[in-house]
């Protein structure tokens, strides 16, 4: 084998940035799941304490 077969990919194929698309999945999840908590203490605390 010859050091030029390294195991490295080929530059052409660069991986597209994903961020935004992750933080934007993460909303899509976080912000429905954050409000469905809120709402669990808040009618918790309306049915422990009258």
């Amino acid at each position: 084998m010859s050091p030029d077969s390294s195991q490295t990919p080929p530059e052409a194929a660069e991986v597209p940035d994903r961020r935004p698309l992750i933080a934007f999945t993460w909303l899509w999840v976080g912000a429905p799941l954050a409000y469905g908590l809120y709402e669990l203490v808040r009618k918790a605390t309306q049915l422990f304490t009258g």
